[in-house]
């Protein structure tokens, strides 16, 4: 496997950062970083192109980032701000003129499956996006004939999938991770993991949660993501991190090596 190539195209928490009628210090900072779209990634390795999630500002994110092209598509889980743009992936339906392959958890294909049952339906609509739903099993599997190890971890009582590809590792909503799961973080160079404000949550873990976390995996670095406005401005939580821990922000670019 070559390096990996990684863009955030977007940081924020369901909500997205700024939120709707909200005049707080962090929705009203004019520092870019704090403007956060729905959580989202962008993945290139190997000459693939894969997306991990598909929410409500993913048209917006594949324009920001002129992505001309996606083989595949990883599904953290079902909510809504992780999904919610599948319709945008008929674009690539149109232009690569195949099918648009999905990985996601059984569960997560069912819900794919109700929300969007229009694209499944046995009488289709000219123009509908044409999507394979592939089922994740435990272990791990291909992406596009990339190599890719599931991470299983808990959002309150949600299972959701986290990916490792290579050196690179990326979980969101997580609230806690078994240790069974956490060996699989093992000599990680990038983690990407949620931390959603300083206070405690009962569903996501907050930023001492996340710093416990990358304490006990020791990657090279980490970044937080999934970020909500009650965490802080993007420049006031950096300055208290440690050198090799930073908040992601919406557009940042890595390379992780092979």
């Amino acid at each position: 496997m070559g390096s990996v190539r990684i863009e955030f195209l977007g940081t924020g928490t369901s909500q997205g950062v700024p939120i709707v009628a909200c005049d707080c210090p962090v929705c009203s900072s004019t520092d870019p970083r704090d403007e956060r779209l729905r959580t989202s990634v962008w993945i290139q390795v190997d000459g693939k192109s894969l997306l991990i999630d598909a929410g409500p500002d993913l048209r917006q994110q594949l324009l920001r980032s002129r992505i001309r092209s996606l083989d595949a598509v990883l599904l953290t889980h079902e909510h809504m701000d992780h999904i919610a743009g599948i319709d945008e992936l008929r674009a690539f339906n149109f232009v690569q003129k195949r099918a648009m392959d999905i990985h996601a958890a059984p569960a997560t294909n069912r819900a794919v499956r109700r929300m969007f049952h229009y694209a499944f339906a046995e009488e289709r609509y000219p123009g509908l996006p044409d999507l394979v739903l592939h089922d994740i099993a435990h272990g791990a599997f291909h992406a596009a004939q990339v190599e890719i190890t599931p991470i299983e971890v808990m959002h309150h009582l949600m299972p959701v999938l986290g990916f490792r590809i290579g050196r690179f590792a990326y979980i969101t909503d997580a609230k806690t991770i078994s240790d069974q799961e956490l060996e699989k973080l093992n000599g990680v160079e990038v983690l990407v993991l949620n931390a959603l404000r300083k206070k405690e949550h009962y569903s996501h873990l907050n930023l001492d949660e996340a710093l416990a976390i990358v304490e006990r995996v020791k990657p090279e670095r980490a970044y937080f993501t999934h970020i909500s406005h009650l965490l802080g401005t993007h420049a006031s939580i950096c300055a208290e991190l440690p050198a090799h821990v930073q908040l992601a922000y919406d557009g940042l670019s890595l390379v992780v090596s092979s």
